[in-house]
């Protein structure tokens, strides 16, 4: 076997090092019963991420719209639980919302709500007739504090 290595030997460096490194190699440890081996994966993930093209010249933003000022008039005593799609919390002692059809009402409460704004939304739980009643219902807070609703009242944008 040493005499076909000789040729392989004398033609390439590479071998005769390779050899050395296989005769000096420590021996494999002993492998007991119960041994479990370790495995060892490498993974490359190339995430491909298209170029975007240029975005073409923006033209300037349009200059915005006047505020708009809202006075209150009085309101109704009760309103539909289902016609209530969105709620801005002004203060912590009413509650600007928004009806389906785009009126705008504003709910006065009995005390200050301390905590209104402190989480994102509040709670208000509809009566068993389906509506949400001044001077009878609350809205909670998400922290649980409670406020009682004293009166609703239309918000009519000023001329």
């Amino acid at each position: 076997m040493l005499i076909m290595l000789v040729p392989l030997i004398m033609t390439s460096p590479a071998v005769p090092a390779a050899m050395l490194l296989l005769l000096a190699a420590a021996p494999a440890p002993a492998v007991g019963p119960g041994f479990e081996g370790q495995m060892l994966f490498h993974q490359h993930i190339v995430i491909r991420i298209p170029r975007m093209p240029a975005p073409e010249p923006m033209t300037p933003p349009e200059p915005p719209l006047p505020p708009v000022e809202f006075h209150e008039e009085s309101g109704p005593q009760c309103v539909a639980s289902d016609d209530l799609i969105a709620a801005t919390i002004p203060t912590n002692d009413r509650v600007d919302v928004m009806m389906r059809g785009g009126e705008r009402l504003r709910i006065r409460l009995d005390k200050k709500c301390r905590t209104l704004d402190y989480y994102t939304g509040f709670y208000v739980t509809a009566g068993h007739d389906g509506r949400v009643c001044a001077k009878r219902d609350s809205i909670r807070t998400r922290s649980g504090d409670e406020c009682g609703i004293a009166k609703f009242r239309r918000l009519v944008p000023g001329d």
